[in-house]
């Protein structure tokens, strides 16, 4: 008799976060705080934020989880990516809080920036022009991976928690994505 196969942790996570936001599921909820509180912590903590605001950190974007599970839509993102995206902007956040509390009446002005050249500006551009054409160009499984990696900011093992691959193949696909990444970036105009 075969067995069923196991549900894929992201699948998990969904379908813990649609209790929560059904019925206030407090068994859901702690199985979800148990598993993300200590990764958010970590994930803070890599990104700049001491222990205890990392902490702080993970615990409010837990509370949003609570408050607003509801929100998650499981067909744009896992729950690992969107509990991360979150504890991003809670932790760019703080950083603004806490400049604006750094300010010192005392201390002279600083003068703006002087706003970029056209030309820098439409060098970027094109940058990323050809970055999103060779984005494009890879194969989904590839793409989805990349952008957990930079722009979602997950480590290679959360990658995997997220995903359900075993590490080394998370890591091997990467590899693959950006060599084929540097090869297409090289094709479109010139090295990077």
């Amino acid at each position: 008799m075969p067995q069923d196969s196991p549900v894929p942790l992201a699948d998990r996570h969904a379908a813990l976060a649609a209790r929560v936001a059904a019925s206030a599921d407090r068994q859901a909820f702690a199985e979800l705080f148990d598993h993300f509180a200590p990764r958010l912590k970590a994930h803070l903590m890599r990104n700049g934020c001491d222990a205890a605001t990392a902490e702080e950190l993970a615990q409010e974007v837990l509370a949003v989880l609570w408050t607003k599970a509801g929100l998650f839509d499981p067909a744009k993102s896992s729950l690992a990516t969107w509990l991360h995206r979150i504890a991003r902007n809670r932790r760019i956040d703080a950083v603004r809080h806490a400049k604006v509390r750094d300010f010192d009446d005392e201390e002279p002005m600083l003068q703006p920036q002087a706003p970029e050249s056209a030309e820098v500006g439409l060098d970027r551009r094109r940058l990323e022009v050809r970055v999103g054409a060779a984005l494009d160009g890879l194969p989904e499984e590839q793409r989805r991976l990349v952008r957990l990696a930079f722009f979602d900011e997950l480590s290679h093992s959360e990658i995997a928690g997220v995903t359900g691959l075993p590490l080394g193949t998370v890591k091997s696909r990467l590899r693959l994505a950006f060599g084929r990444l540097r090869q297409a970036l090289e094709a479109l105009g010139g090295a990077v």
